[in-house]
């Protein structure tokens, strides 16, 4: 019997201490950490790197274009009958084997300034690739500091559904006193179960919502559905109840550093461009072409290198090619890339627009968030005091079961207030700083 003892005492002692190395190697991460983590791993940001690594290709690869191609070529003939000689170009009536090799070249010398045009459209893509990739990163910042904000809101309303049960549990103990004494009627009892079977209730769904978030935010830091994370809780002395801020100083702020504004102005600059390629098409292209090349014939009596060496030739060429009607396509062409600056110009007006209707909405909250933090204090302070009043009154027998849990609903409820106002509260003082280009701490 003392064997099976010591082996359960053995076994419980391995169990306990397997559990605190579990709890031990889970990672508090804090607002910060998720930032600077999201943006190293979020697929949407490596994506958006690697558009901008594809505008670096692509800018390199136009700017190749003012080099001059070389091919090299070589060919075997047999031929039968009457035919020229590739070589001699004599007409001879008899089997021949040939050789030719050579190497080609030819540049463009002019071609409407389009080559130029080219490069420079796709330096202005590069760039707008940059600040595209810029703005993913900003919309992941942001997302992170919502689900953040929203996951310790769901923290906080599990203690707070937590400390109700068991006041409501407590309370349950009190009227199965005062039923067993024959105080209260059995209908009291029972609604005094019924508030507790609530707040059971309120605790497993704000576990449940804890755990939404926490899945939102392992997706956007990319994290393997079986990693365990925890977050950091706030800094409650964080204060953000000095709004202090003109939404029209924010606003012209935003210009100067938000990458979709700048991104759209790249693309009117873009299109402009795409316009200067579509008229050089009016233009004659001027290309310069070159040739070096020998060969070899059987019907030569030269030997092999002999008539390498004789037959060496060179040419050298200019070609100019001048456009006179090719169906209008040049035409629509260029009215089609007018209409694209237009669109292009509307789009960054629409994006001004989305801008200032973000800063808006952010501040209108943010005044609103600092006035209803200081009435759900209040509320959440008054609501507690009445609560205590309550729970005295019911412990001498002076207020009824459905009273009390009115009173305890009330003060739920003023603590949800409280709770929420204080996270939108935080995260529209957060959204303003951002927007003035400051970083998100909290």
């Amino acid at each position: 019997m003392k064997i099976y003892v010591i082996i359960a005492s053995l076994f419980l002692a391995q169990f306990s201490k397997a559990q605190d190395t579990e709890n031990s190697s889970i990672k508090i991460w804090s607002l910060e950490d998720c930032i600077e983590y999201a943006i190293e791993n979020n697929i949407s940001v490596k994506d958006a790197s690697l558009s901008k690594t594809l505008a670096e290709v692509d800018y390199d690869k136009t700017k190749s274009s003012r080099l001059p191609d070389l091919f090299g070529s070589a060919s075997q003939n047999f031929s039968n009958g009457n035919t020229i000689d590739r070589i001699t170009s004599d007409y001879v009536s008899d089997q021949i084997h040939s050789t030719n090799v050579g190497i080609n070249s030819s540049i463009t010398l002019f071609k409407g300034f389009q080559i130029n045009n080219q490069i420079e459209q796709s330096k202005i893509l590069l760039a707008q690739s940059g600040f595209l990739e810029e703005e993913i990163k900003n919309n992941i910042t942001l997302s992170i500091l919502e689900t953040y904000l929203q996951a310790l809101y769901s923290k906080e309303s599990i203690v707070t559904a937590e400390n109700n049960l068991e006041a409501s549990e407590t309370e349950v103990l009190r009227a199965k006193a005062r039923l067993d004494a024959g105080t209260i009627a059995l209908s009291d009892y029972t609604e005094a179960q019924s508030q507790a079977a609530t707040n059971k209730y309120n605790v497993i769904t704000s576990k449940n919502n804890y755990q939404q978030y926490i899945i939102v935010l392992k997706q956007l830091l990319e994290l393997s559905p079986l990693e365990t994370i925890e977050i950091a809780p706030i800094d409650e002395d964080l204060n953000v109840m000095q709004l202090g801020l003109d939404k029209i100083s924010v606003y012209n702020k935003a210009l100067e550093f938000l990458p979709e504004l700048e991104a759209s102005k790249l693309n009117i600059a873009a299109n402009e461009k795409a316009l200067d390629i579509a008229k050089g098409a009016y233009l004659p292209t001027l290309s310069l072409t070159g040739s070096v090349g020998s060969g070899f014939t059987s019907i030569d009596e030269n030997n092999f290198v002999d008539q390498f060496d004789i037959n060496f030739n060179q040419k050298l060429g200019l070609s100019l090619s001048v456009p006179i009607f090719n169906k209008n396509q040049t035409k629509s062409a260029v009215e089609t890339a007018k209409l694209n600056i237009e669109r292009a110009e509307i789009q960054k007006q629409v994006t001004e627009k989305e801008i200032y209707k973000k800063i808006e909405t952010a501040y209108q909250n943010a005044v609103s968030a600092q006035e209803q933090i200081i009435a759900a204090e209040a509320s959440k302070e008054a609501a507690e005091e009445s609560y205590k009043l309550a729970q005295k009154k019911y412990e001498l027998g002076a207020l009824s079961t459905t009273d009390l849990v009115i009173s305890q609903n009330t003060f739920t409820n003023s603590q949800q207030n409280y709770l929420q106002a204080k996270y939108l509260n935080i995260l529209y003082h957060q959204l303003l700083q951002f927007y003035q280009g400051n970083d998100i701490k909290l």
